[in-house]
């Protein structure tokens, strides 16, 4: 008999695990929205929180041999999301054009240029091979004014393919671009209609669509923050998709608007939204500091409630050496969106972002450390606990009253109330990414605790019930 019921275990057990690895083997291979918690992303069937720290925009234009240890390094300290923008300025001085030049000096549009898309096609499967999801932006509206539009392909004087009267575009735009002076970004059939420019556009989005959709790591964003109309967006975002849905794929798509405000018009072109935009990017919130920002973070998770989507930041602002912020804005950026509950936080290239910096690598490491605790998506904001507390002092979320964590910016001490119990406090040192302290805690029913960073800098107290 007792045979039998061992037998009968062993038997349950294998078809248990049949049924679980089928399961898996079903679930969607690649980035896609979570359907556990629409809040999150999953990447290969499992949840996933995508943290980001590069040191360029455009990473697929650099060089292999600088590229590659950068993104090993990116995947070492556990950073999983970059942002790419199809950008072609010249820079750092190793940037290409998309487009083949002539012995003339002149660009033909009708012809690539070979070496472009190699470059992006090693970039995409390299990223791939380090499970690094790739936020890609295709226009980015500082390619097209500015000393930038002088030498691009696009402009009139530079290519064989038509005149300045013939696509409607002059030899120069001096201003910024978000005075919307450009044609570039007025032609598609439901604006401007423009016969001459639009269908080289298209081409463009067609080319890179050959290479993108091959890979199941990609999201994309139609523009780098935009003031346009939406019309434009819209249908770079439709016309995407249908080509994935061609191909059988699903893929997802967003806007970038440029208002800091991220409660204002522009960014509720995507928020009211969700039949054309599967998630958000809030990157313009990292333009606010302290409490400003934590408000508007919990503020956008709120107005999705009802039609849950991811919430992205591919844009931390904020470094010593920039004018969105110092390297303390930038820290602070992403603890508070990551407790916010933001799907990806990435810093932003230098010299406006800490890159992937010392700084910035210690808070992945801080935040990764985090999840062996408590997986992000568990946590939930609940201010509700923290009393004694000063502006910008501290911020806590929790997990199912078992799980708490508090973030302090600065150091400093606050109180807080967790349910009675045995608990142990690990302390995550912010500032280096490293282990802090140890220590069990006995929380007396209706009685508040004090808790106090350990220094100054940026700490999480991550209290687990016992």
């Amino acid at each position: 008999m007792a045979l039998q019921v061992r037998m009968l275990f062993v038997v349950t057990c294998v078809v248990l695990g049949l049924l679980a690895s089928a399961a898996h083997a079903q679930e969607p291979r690649g980035i896609h929205i979570w359907g556990a918690n629409p809040f999150y992303w999953q990447l290969d069937g499992r949840p996933v929180l995508l943290l980001g720290a590069s040191d360029d925009d455009n990473l697929f234009q650099w060089p292999a041999d600088k590229l590659e240890p950068h993104l090993d390094t990116m995947r070492a300290i556990g950073a999983n999301y970059v942002r790419n923008t199809m950008s072609d300025r010249v820079d750092m001085g190793h940037e290409l054009y998309p487009y083949l030049r002539l012995p003339s000096g002149k660009y033909d549009l009708n012809q690539w240029n070979p070496e472009y898309w190699e470059r992006f096609e090693r970039f995409l499967a390299w990223t791939g091979a380090r499970n690094i999801v790739v936020q890609i932006e295709v226009w980015d509206r500082f390619d097209y004014s500015r000393d930038h539009w002088l030498p691009h392909p696009y402009n009139p004087a530079n290519n064989v393919n038509y005149t300045h009267e013939e696509s409607g575009l002059a030899a120069v735009y001096p201003n910024h671009p978000g005075s919307n002076e450009q044609p570039f970004f007025f032609s598609t059939p439901a604006q401007r209609n423009n016969r001459v420019l639009f269908p080289y556009q298209q081409r463009f989005v067609e080319k890179m669509l050959s290479y993108s959709l091959r890979h199941n790591h990609v999201l994309y964003c139609m523009d780098n923050e935009t003031k346009g109309e939406a019309a434009w967006g819209q249908y770079w975002a439709e016309f995407i998709k249908q080509r994935a849905r061609e191909r059988g794929l699903r893929v997802y798509v967003t806007e970038m608007w440029d208002a800091w405000d991220i409660k204002s018009d522009e960014h509720r072109r995507t928020l009211d939204h969700p039949e054309l935009y599967d998630f958000a990017d809030m990157s313009q919130n990292n333009h606010n500091k302290g409490d400003v920002h934590w408000a508007n973070a919990l503020w956008a998770r709120e107005y999705l409630e009802a039609q849950p989507r991811p919430i992205n930041t591919v844009k931390t602002y904020g470094a010593d050496t920039g004018t969105y912020g110092s390297n303390q804005d930038a820290v602070e950026r992403v603890f508070r969106h990551v407790l916010a509950g933001f799907a990806a936080a990435r810093f932003h290239r230098p010299n406006s972002g800490l890159g992937m910096s010392e700084p910035a690598q210690a808070t992945v490491k801080a935040v990764r450390k985090m999840e062996s605790i408590v997986p992000a998506w568990e946590l939930r904001p609940a201010m509700e606990r923290l009393s004694e507390r000063e502006p910008n002092e501290a911020y806590l979320a929790a997990a199912n009253d078992r799980i708490f964590v508090v973030y302090f910016p600065s150091g400093g001490g606050v109180d807080a109330e967790f349910p009675g119990g045995q608990y142990m406090l690990r302390w995550i040192n912010g500032s280096t990414g490293e282990w802090g302290a140890e220590l069990e805690l006995r929380v007396a029913p209706n009685v508040s605790v004090s808790l106090d960073a350990p220094s100054k800098g940026h700490w999480l107290a991550v209290i687990a019930r016992r």
